[in-house]
């Protein structure tokens, strides 16, 4: 079976991104999906797809922060919505060979964006910015 989001799905595992794994894991299937449908020379090779990259976007954009995917992580956003518009673009045309490029672009993208954001559990308000103070077993 193909898969076409390893490196989001390792990254999602490693970084403890449940929301983030799970739209992987659909987004995935959804692309294996219109990759059969391509090479069966189908028309509606990209049914659902558009949405599930979104998702996958939208549920790492609240794994990473909202402020560092606007700030620090802006060229890795530009790079997923790079790359989305490239997989859009290639099955506009029916393009396998483009599919299956743009999609390893995109893939590369997302876990860059999970990983260069920090990797650890999902950030808050409270976490962002502070460090945890700790006390000492002996006060």
């Amino acid at each position: 079976m193909a898969t076409f989001l390893p490196m989001t799905i390792e990254a999602a595992r490693g970084a403890r991104a449940k929301a983030v794994l799970r739209e992987a894991g659909q987004t995935d299937a959804a692309a294996g999906e219109c990759w059969t449908a391509l090479l069966a020379g189908c028309a509606r090779a990209g049914a659902g797809l558009d949405v599930r990259l979104r998702r996958l976007s939208e549920a790492t954009s609240v794994h990473v922060g909202t402020k560092w995917w606007f700030t620090e992580g802006a060229a890795h956003r530009r790079r997923v919505a790079r790359a989305q518009s490239d997989i859009e673009e290639a099955l506009a045309e029916g393009d396998g060979q483009e599919f299956a490029r743009a999609f390893v672009g995109y893939d590369h993208a997302m876990a860059s964006a999970v990983v260069c954001a920090g990797g650890g559990a999902p950030r808050t308000p409270r976490e962002s910015g502070r460090t945890k103070r700790t006390r000492s077993p002996t006060a």
